[in-house]
């Protein structure tokens, strides 16, 4: 089964670019997360215990991203995939982030990456 619980649209502020005038600066990010995570349990008991509590995911990212100074979003990616994985023991999650404003002609930059092996789904 391939359940997948998400986060969209998530903004958080960080010290990230490759310019001298961005290391002094906070800029805003916006993350999209999608997570593979087996739902029935949390369903069939309407509970958090067997869910994956996208409130706590959600405050995670945010305290790394706050303890980063990274120089690509790349590098930044790479890391909340790593750390996410490890402490949730997601088998598969995407990562997107989107770096508004990086280049003036456009609504949005900014990279997506999967690390895992997305589960497959008996939905057909």
């Amino acid at each position: 089964m391939c359940d997948i619980v998400y986060i969209h649209g998530l903004r958080v502020e960080a010290v990230i670019g490759i310019h001298a005038w961005e290391r002094h600066v906070r800029q805003e990010l916006v993350i999209d997360l999608e997570m593979a995570w087996d739902t029935a349990r949390a369903a069939a008991g309407d509970a958090i215990a067997g869910a994956l509590d996208y409130q706590h995911v959600a405050e995670r990212v945010n305290l790394l991203v706050a303890g980063q100074a990274c120089g690509l979003v790349e590098t930044l990616a790479e890391r909340i995939a790593q750390a996410l994985r490890a402490e949730y023991g997601l088998p598969w999650l995407r990562v997107k982030i989107g770096k508004p404003g990086a280049v003036p002609a456009a609504r949005d930059v900014g990279v997506i990456i999967e690390r895992g092996t997305r589960p497959a789904s008996t939905t057909g």
